[in-house]
């Protein structure tokens, strides 16, 4: 920004000290000039810091001799009576004997940012509020790569200032990322209802990093994780976190049973289809949400079940099953266990056999369950949130933004800039 070099006219200095007053700019800084561009519909203000007094430094605060100046910058301000409002103005930096030559802090922006305060904290409202990043870059009158900028600022601020004390309760489940065979793995508090943070892959390389997420002394403190039973998950719980519990969670367990009714389902399927036996059709979320099958051909589920048809059965020890969570104690969910068990395995229901053998061998997780009645209910409640993110987003090419949407949405973080700090309005 050039020197003045005319004195200002009586207006242009009643115009100045106008946005002066409306900005909250007091000493050393003052505003020496507003432009008004009507065709643009822009007002910019031309801000200076009192070139005869000393600069503070930003780390410790002292008076220092000013060393020079940065090149002049621009921050993104409110509107003005929908005319985009732009601060322009040369940065002073000072000779600090601490720290060295450092750049002064500005009383509107955070350092290295774009936006005043109160853009960026009206943005992040905007951003809440919006279906998409697009339809917020619209009502800011902003591109979409400044609205990913925010969010990332926004979180990376939010991550600074957030309490993990009273973690002592966690959930670790895996969701889908772009196309193919792509996973990302995501910790979430339990009691607090906030996804805590999200790594790329599914191995214990990943849940190592989840766990990381945690100070040490912090995972000290858990009592108890829910997993699916991915070894995984549980062998980095182990090593990161030795003293919690492991609880394999149920709504991944009814997934498998679910599944495997469903692999008994299509294979009787194909068979009754070549008798000319179209009963099947249609039925598959009728044995596995009760949903009743449309059309003509619809069956009651009494007469599906009277046939004594494979399907019906895998589909008896798939409901019986789920009275193992309502036992009201170890001992008891042990005695439901060694009923059910043997029963499954008598099925000649390859696919329900399979699991109860999976099951088998994860019991020690499945009855710490009601020991800790955790579950990944929790996660599986941020699916729609997660889709809808994905969705709005048409995919996301970049994980770095993925993660940052996520704990955007998911994390309860403070997202805003600290008003208080910056009396700039």
């Amino acid at each position: 920004m050039a020197h003045l070099t005319n004195k200002p006219s009586a207006a242009e200095a009643a115009v100045a000290a106008h946005y002066g007053l409306l900005l909250g700019i007091q000493t050393p800084w003052q505003v020496v000039r507003a432009d008004l561009k009507l065709q643009e519909k822009k007002v910019e203000i031309a801000v200076e810091h009192d070139r005869a007094g000393q600069v503070a430094c930003p780390q410790c605060g002292r008076a220092c001799p000013r060393y020079d100046h940065t090149a002049e910058r621009q921050w993104r301000h409110l509107d003005v009576m929908q005319f985009t409002t732009i601060i322009r103005a040369r940065v002073p930096r000072c000779q600090c004997p601490e720290h060295g030559v450092v750049t002064a802090a500005t009383p509107w922006a955070e350092p290295s940012g774009r936006f005043t305060v109160f853009f960026e904290a009206f943005a992040v409202n905007v951003i809440e509020a919006s279906r998409s990043l697009t339809q917020a870059a619209e009502l800011l009158r902003v591109d979409w790569h400044t609205i990913q900028e925010i969010v990332h600022r926004a979180v990376e601020r939010g991550l600074l200032r957030r309490q993990t004390d009273r973690v002592d309760q966690v959930g670790l489940d895996e969701k889908s990322f772009g196309r193919g065979q792509n996973y990302v793995s995501l910790m979430t508090d339990l009691p607090g209802r906030r996804v805590l943070d999200v790594v790329e892959g599914r191995d214990t390389a990943s849940a190592l990093r989840l766990w990381q997420t945690l100070p040490e002394d912090q995972r000290k403190k858990v009592t108890a994780v829910a997993i699916d039973m991915s070894d995984a998950f549980a062998g980095a719980t182990r090593q990161a976190a030795p003293q919690a519990v492991i609880v394999y969670d149920k709504f991944h367990v009814s997934k498998y049973l679910n599944e495997a009714v469903d692999k008994v389902r299509r294979e009787e399927h194909r068979k009754l289809l070549q008798q000319g036996d179209a009963s099947l059709t249609s039925t598959k979320y009728l044995w596995l949400q009760g949903a009743s099958p449309e059309g003509d051909r619809a069956l009651s589920f009494s007469e599906l079940c009277a046939r004594n048809l494979k399907t019906a059965r895998a589909w008896v020890h798939k409901e019986t099953f789920s009275e193992f969570w309502a036992q009201p104690s170890v001992a008891a969910g042990r005695k439901f266990f060694s009923q059910w068990f043997p029963a499954a395995r008598r099925s000649k229901l390859e696919p329900i056999k399979k699991v109860a053998a999976t099951l088998k061998a994860h019991l020690t997780g499945l009855l710490n369950y009601f020991l800790h009645p955790i579950t990944n209910a929790l996660t599986e409640g941020f699916n729609s949130k997660v889709q809808a993110i994905k969705a709005d987003a048409r995919g996301f090419r970049r994980f770095a933004n993925y993660r940052a949407r996520i704990l955007f949405h998911c994390g309860k973080l403070d997202l805003s800039p600290d008003l208080r700090l910056n009396p700039t309005h």
